[in-house]
């Protein structure tokens, strides 16, 4: 989502630029900066932005630089010569402070350009369409990099899940000697049939195959919507989530040291691509 583009040329006795920034946002929040008499101009251009790159912090500014005559504001000298006038009636202050003081008060500069012409509109545009498509490479070549390391990250998960399901079998047993051994070492009589049942039901409350299999599926979900080209970042938020909650699950009923080590490394790989998530559209 982050990015930046920036553009120039000449046209007639000026100097065109467009400069555009983005940073991560959760919606589209654009800011356009531009000369004041381009105002009319700012509906068009955050349209092209919003088309263009859908969401992010955007900072686009234009400026204009005249290199002739023809600049849009004008000093209107009878003012400026009436604040000379009045500041020297004030006090003693030398000729260039009366005019520095001067130039500051209202009204100095008058506006001679409230509208623009056609062909200053359509070279701004082709400028403003330039950055854009810098800005959309600059992203593309972010995503790209981003999409190797979500695979990673993604794929070393999925190889922990699988040391998940060798570890089990070897879990539930120990869990099971362990119940036997505490009823052993109370030496009393109790119902073999009723003891079954009552370690079956403590056996299930430890079972992660459901979790397993969940996390499994969210895992090819995830890669399977990262291969969609529309905007996808808000979806694999929403997937990165329940695939947390998948391993948060497993975590709490592990009650086996080596399977809450494997856990850790889970969260750990999936807080990365949850960072990482916050660059995607």
């Amino acid at each position: 989502m982050t990015g930046f583009g920036k553009t120039q040329t000449q046209w007639e006795d000026k100097t065109l630029s467009v400069e555009i920034r983005s940073l991560n946002s959760k919606s589209a929040d654009i800011s356009i900066r531009t000369p004041s008499y381009l105002r009319e101009m700012e509906t068009e251009i955050r349209k092209c932005i919003s088309k263009k790159l859908h969401r992010g912090k955007i900072d686009l500014n234009i400026f204009i630089e005249f290199n002739g005559q023809n600049a849009p504001s004008k000093i209107n000298t009878p003012v400026v010569k009436s604040y000379i006038d009045q500041l020297k009636m004030i006090g003693e202050v030398s000729e260039n402070e009366m005019i520095a003081i001067a130039m500051r008060l209202p009204d100095t500069l008058s506006s001679e350009r409230e509208t623009l012409e056609k062909v200053e509109k359509e070279a701004i545009f082709n400028l403003v369409d330039q950055v854009l498509t810098d800005i959309e490479n600059y992203r593309k070549d972010e995503g790209n990099s981003l999409e190797n390391d979500f695979l990673k990250r993604i794929d070393l998960i999925e190889q922990l899940l699988q040391s998940v399901v060798k570890i089990d079998p070897d879990r539930s047993n120990k869990i099971e000697q362990k119940l036997r051994s505490s009823l052993d070492d109370l030496k009393i009589e109790v119902d073999s049939n009723r003891f079954e049942q009552e370690l079956i039901f403590y056996l299930e409350k430890f079972d992660v195959t459901e979790e397993k299999v969940r996390l499994k599926n969210h895992l090819d979900y995830f890669k399977q919507v990262m291969k969609n080209d529309f905007p996808n970042g808000k979806k694999l938020g929403f997937i990165a989530q329940e695939i947390g909650r998948e391993i948060n699950t497993i975590g709490s009923k592990a009650n086996h040291a080596e399977l809450q080590k494997i856990v850790v490394q889970m969260k750990d790989e999936l807080e990365k691509v949850k960072e990482q998530l916050l660059n995607v559209l």
